[in-house]
């Protein structure tokens, strides 16, 4: 029987004929059970190692039938930027370097894994300079069968993944080989062109019709035939057309069956339009028809079906394969399949056998979200209480969908915005963020477009605010705007970059730096903010790095960087000028640290700034007097007209609190800031003097839980943090909470806190506030040192002053009399009663009373046990119930229970009074102690 088989190793699908020139191989046919030799040519492909003197190190792994695309690695050898011996290349002079080894023994591969490839990127030893094909792709190296093979070894394009262009009518030299002695046929498009026996064939083939042409190896030794294959392309004439009106970047839907698509790509001499449409073949009708300034290419589709997903990308000049800069929804090969499908369900295929890379997506006839908040009134800018928040290092489940259900612990914290750590598309899953690619896209990682709005609307309907953290200083390889103007040969933006600077302006950039200055980096910026306001109600923006905002080239002189710079001012207020034009209401909060006076022009101009005050706040709850002053947490301090500085004492950037308390803290005597439960109490104190100085405050996840791993856990600032909601259920942290949550309270419901009469005391450890408002007065003092002192609480005023969070009250005669604090200990006064929110009764330090101290119900949701814990500080008569939604008793867990101080626990196994397990749903556990209740909601899944 005669055999044939097919080799893809063709450019357009896997890519590896574009590195001929980069590295050289013997045998030329290796299989895998060979010994390989790799040369690699360092002044070939992007350059970027040409002429090195230092070592050259492989990064090098297989493709295998088990990988999903040319970019899923198998058995790769090291991490990246890992040196071992048997990765190190060997010098050779001239530029080569010499790799050798045995292939399926090298990389460890199972003998029931079919290895396909060698891939390639070669690195200095830092992994800060590497070695790639012209375009910055990987370097591929075929691997065959043993029995007879071929492929195409002529011609030699420059780069991996796409077809290369062809003048119509001009010949194309092509070589085939074969591993033995074979009659060799070229073929174009199916069409006989020559024939040689032996082990290679050389012609020419001339292209005569425009779009796709494939070119065909065919090998024969009268019993097995195999084959190979590339393709290119011959353009047609390109079309001048104006834009149609109402067409826009990215995806414009005209009906149910029509979209137009456009590109913005000055400088390129044409555009295919490539998908599910044409099935991925650039044909004369992908050929993007372009506008009279020669800047925007654009293809308006017909016929298709309506509510139907296309995955499309564009071919540029036919060497540049991306995704659509505008794609509000991309396909990632490489990290979409590790999402589960409770984050994103339904997922769109990816059509690996057509194309690679990632890949974009539209549909026709989508079903709007239904928004049940249309009118949402934003918190005022001096009542904002925002949680910052990493949905990965936050909830395990890393969804949109849970986030959701974690609401009723934000909402009892008193916050009124969540801030996300970037959710935008951006390089990988495991990320803060920072590094993004496709600025119009929610990430998948974390949930559909309609679950981030669903998450959003479930905010607003609570009264929360939802500010977005973006990066807008930079961008990452994977963005489409850096591969579509990319200088190969320096491995950084070219020049003609519209966008992106070639070298970056300031020594903290990561990425490739924007070019603010440019009308198209402007327009982008400017529709990226448009975007999220109309079609996601977002209403805020934390700006990353927004000092980078500039032109003005500071590298080497990190000072000069903070100087007032004009022009950085002109460009934000341009911004945010637009930003109130399409929302007068929206948050406009900048990363900023630049010096105070061009803070003062921006924040009186109505922009807000992040106020870094951990490095003193951490100073105070360690017990040291130096840098404890806080007062540059006062917008006054800095002399501004409006309260928008938003300050915080902990944020991702930043060690945390507790943590530093536990490793460095002061101790004297029997007192000692390093006991965890000590430093919980002082990290209160903290609380009280950060809450309680008026301005917008920032609270970064976990720290009312008083969360004591470090940012550098295990050696890697942005790596995964565990996720510990068991703090909850402990007694001391739960306290800390509940502080957190009384303070934000009053922040947001007391008049008072929106005075600008006010005074700080805080220069060293001993501290003070006071503001001073018409519906009441208030005086806060603290001992942060570790002992015991007095301190002058100034009252404003002499007769009863009440202590917020103990509920107790004192009598003033004497408003400068002393009063003696013990280490640590602190109090809110207040001249008007203030009660406590009841959700959190029973955190106040009075020892007479009969009260629950921290009630908690975990897991929520649950699906197999609940478990209810209690802390009693006194004494305590308690019963538990179970009730449904319609108010009726599901089971009682404990009939008056008599409980002495301390931690009391409970497990309810879902089951009612029957002992039948309950329906899924929802269900709320009472706890009554004597004639004080309280319930919480728990889920059943």
């Amino acid at each position: 029987m005669k055999k044939i088989y097919t080799l893809f190793f063709t450019i357009f699908i896997l890519g590896w004929n574009g590195i001929a020139q980069v590295v050289t191989w013997n045998p030329a046919f290796p299989v895998d059970n060979d010994s390989v030799t790799i040369i690699f040519n360092a002044a070939q492909g992007n350059a970027a190692l040409n002429n090195t003197t230092g070592d050259v190190y492989a990064h090098t792994g297989v493709i295998t039938n088990l990988s999903t695309s040319s970019s899923d690695w198998k058995h790769v050898k090291t991490n990246w930027a890992v040196n071992t011996p048997e990765t190190k290349l060997q010098a050779l002079g001239g530029n080569l370097f010499k790799l050798r080894y045995h292939i399926r023994n090298y990389y460890n591969v199972p003998v029931n894994e079919t290895i396909l490839k060698l891939a390639f990127v070669f690195r200095n030893p830092a992994g800060t300079i590497t070695g790639k094909t012209a375009a910055g792709g990987d370097i591929f190296v075929p691997v065959f069968s043993s029995s007879l093979n071929c492929y195409i070894s002529d011609p030699v394009f420059s780069a991996a993944g796409v077809p290369t262009l062809s003048p119509l009518n001009v010949p194309i030299s092509v070589t085939g080989l074969a591993s033995s002695t074979a009659t060799l046929s070229i073929y174009l498009n199916n069409v006989f062109v020559a024939q040689n026996t032996g082990t290679s064939i050389t012609t020419n083939v001339t292209p005569t019709s425009p779009g796709t042409n494939w070119v065909k190896l065919s090998v024969t030794d009268g019993i097995t035939t195999v084959l190979d294959s590339f393709s290119f392309i011959v353009n047609p004439a390109i079309t001048t057309l104006p834009l149609p009106v109402g067409a826009k970047d990215g995806v414009t839907y005209v009906n149910d069956s029509t979209v137009i698509l456009t590109l913005f790509a000055p400088f390129k001499s044409g555009v295919y339009a490539l998908g599910g449409f044409n099935n991925f073949v650039a044909q004369p009708s992908a050929y993007m028809n372009r506008t009279p300034d020669g800047k925007t290419y654009w293809l308006q589709l017909n016929g298709l079906t309506p509510g139907q997903e296309y995955v499309y990308q564009y071919l540029i000049d036919g060497n540049i394969k991306i995704a659509d800069p505008y794609s509000e929804k991309i396909l990632d090969p490489s990290n979409d399949g590790s999402i589960g499908v409770a984050t994103n369900p339904n997922p769109t295929p990816y059509p690996s056998t057509k194309t690679s890379g990632i890949a974009s997506v539209f549909q026709t006839a989508q079903t709007p979200y239904n928004w049940q908040v249309s009118n949402f009134a934003k918190p005022k800018k001096t009542d904002l209480v925002i949680y910052e928040l990493l949905i990965r290092d936050f909830i395990q489940a890393h969804n949109y969908k849970t986030l959701i259900d974690t609401l009723d612990y934000l909402e009892n914290l008193g916050i009124n915005a969540i801030e996300l750590m970037p959710v935008n598309e951006f390089e990988g899953n495991q990320s803060w963020g920072y590094n993004p690619d496709f600025y119009f896209a929610p990430d998948k990682y974390y949930g559909t477009r309609n679950k981030f709005k669903e998450f959003i609307d479930a905010c607003h309907l609570r009264g929360i605010a939802v500010i977005m953290d973006i990066a807008l200083n930079h961008s990452f390889g994977q963005s489409p705007m850096v591969q579509m103007y990319w200088d190969a040969v320096n491995g950084r933006p070219a020049a003609n970059n519209p966008w992106y600077n070639p070298v970056a302006k300031h020594d903290f950039n990561v990425g490739y730096d924007f070019n603010h200055s440019t009308p198209e980096t402007k327009y982008f910026t400017k529709n990226v903010v448009d975007h999220w306001i109309l079609n996601y109600k977002i209403d805020g923006f934390r700006f990353d790095l927004a000092k980078g905002f500039t032109q003005v080239n500071s590298v080497g002189n990190i000072g000069l960087w903070g100087n007032y710079d004009q022009s950085r001012v002109d460009i934000w207020k341009d911004y945010y000028d637009h930003i109130h034009q399409t929302d007068p209401t929206n948050y406009t909060i900048l990363e900023y640290f630049a010096d105070n006076s061009e803070e003062t022009v921006l924040a009186n101009y109505g922009m807000m700034f992040w106020g870094n005050l951990v490095y003193a706040y951490n100073q105070a709850t360690m017990g040291y007097a130096s840098g404890s002053d806080i007062s540059w947490g006062s917008y006054k301090s800095r002399n501004w007209n409006l309260p928008h500085l938003v300050t915080y004492m902990e944020s991702h950037d930043e060690e945390r609190l507790l943590y530093k308390n536990i490793q460095y803290g002061a101790a004297f005597g029997g007192y000692n800031t390093k006991d965890t439960n000590t430093a919980l109490r002082r990290m209160e104190e903290a609380a009280a003097f950060f809450f309680t100085i008026p301005g917008p405050k920032m609270i970064w996840q976990f720290g009312e839980l008083g969360y004591d791993y470090s940012i550098n856990y295990q050696n890697c600032r942005v790596c995964n943090k565990p996720i510990r909601w068991n703090y909850f259920a402990n007694p001391n942290r739960k306290r800390l909470y509940d502080i957190y949550a009384a303070l934000a309270k009053f922040k947001t419901t007391q008049p008072a806190m929106e005075s600008t009469t006010y005074t700080l005391s805080v220069g060293n450890l001993y501290k003070s506030i006071h503001v001073n408002h018409p519906s009441m007065n208030i005086t806060v003092i603290g001992n942060f040192d570790i002992v015991a002192g007095p301190i002058n609480p100034a009252f404003q005023s002499t007769g009863y002053w009440y202590d917020y969070l103990s509920g107790d009250s004192i009598f003033v005669s004497n408003t400068t009399a002393n009063i003696n604090l013990q280490a640590g200990e602190y109090h809110v006064y207040t001249s008007v009663r203030v009660p406590l929110p009841n959700a959190i009764t029973g955190i106040g330090y009075s020892k007479d009373q009969e009260e629950i101290a921290g009630i908690n119900f975990y897991p929520n949701p649950s699906s197999e046990q609940s478990y209810i814990t209690l802390d009693v500080e006194n004494k305590a008569i308690v019963s538990i119930k179970v009730f449904d939604l319609l108010g009726n008793e599901v089971a009682a867990i404990a009939q008056r229970e008599v409980l002495t101080a301390g931690h009391h626990e409970w497990i309810w196994n879902l089951q009612n009074k029957s002992g039948a397990r309950v329906a899924k749903g929802i269900y709320f556990i009472q706890v009554q102690n004597n004639e004080q209740a309280q319930s919480g909601k728990i889920i059943v899944e």
